[in-house]
């Protein structure tokens, strides 16, 4: 389920799949330019970072954004028909990928406020879901994500601990169990493993933050 996804630190998590999709590329090391498809969880520099999109975006890239970050991307190039506004709670499709918005929001700290409207990603490739959970704390809305894979932010401070990460992950269930938004900014190699030895047995989970 993991084959050709990498999560090149933070959150920036790379898919090749057939497409080359990014989600939050951040700290890129080198011009790549070769993403079909950008996602977006939201507008603070380790998500949205114009110089990482810029490494990755080539021609025909299309990214995929909540709106506060429209007029951003047609000033980094993009076509205003490639750039796809999303909202919560909402069904997409974007180069013949179906997609879902799940809110993403802080429930006890004011860093990602439910209004700004900011989203995590269901998609679904190869017959996998995947859950991309953005900026986020345990709300009722993910609480009800269904996936086979399942990447959370475990870092604290902005997001969830590891302990609270690990909570939801049980409370949803999926197969494997991927932490990130650690060791870079926020969170450690210490909240790696609470993470892991808080996860119930029959959840798998993956390290890919070297």
């Amino acid at each position: 389920m993991l084959e050709n996804i990498k999560v090149l630190c933070h959150s920036s998590i790379k898919f090749e799949k057939g497409q080359v999709l990014y989600f939050d590329p951040f700290k890129i090391k080198e011009n790549y330019n070769d993403a079909d498809v950008i996602f977006i969880t939201h507008s603070h520099y380790d998500h949205f970072s114009e110089e990482d999109i810029l490494k990755v975006k080539k021609e025909e890239t299309k990214i995929v954004i909540p709106e506060d970050l429209y007029d951003r991307c047609l000033d980094l190039g993009f076509k205003g028909e490639d750039i796809i506004i999303v909202a919560p709670n909402e069904e997409k499709e974007v180069n013949g990928i179906e997609f879902k918005t799940i809110p993403a929001y802080n429930v006890n700290k004011n860093f990602h406020p439910k209004e700004n409207n900011w989203v995590g990603y269901i998609l679904t490739l190869d017959n996998v879901i995947y859950y991309i959970a953005g900026d986020t704390d345990i709300t009722e809305e993910n609480k009800k994500v269904k996936c086979d894979v399942a990447f959370v932010p475990i870092g604290g401070t902005y997001t969830m601990t590891a302990k609270e990460a690990a909570t939801l992950v049980n409370t949803i269930g999926p197969k494997i169990a991927v932490p990130i938004h650690y060791g870079l900014i926020v969170g450690s190699k210490e909240d790696e493993e609470v993470f892991k030895n808080s996860l119930n047995n029959n959840i798998d989970c993956e390290i890919l933050i070297k």
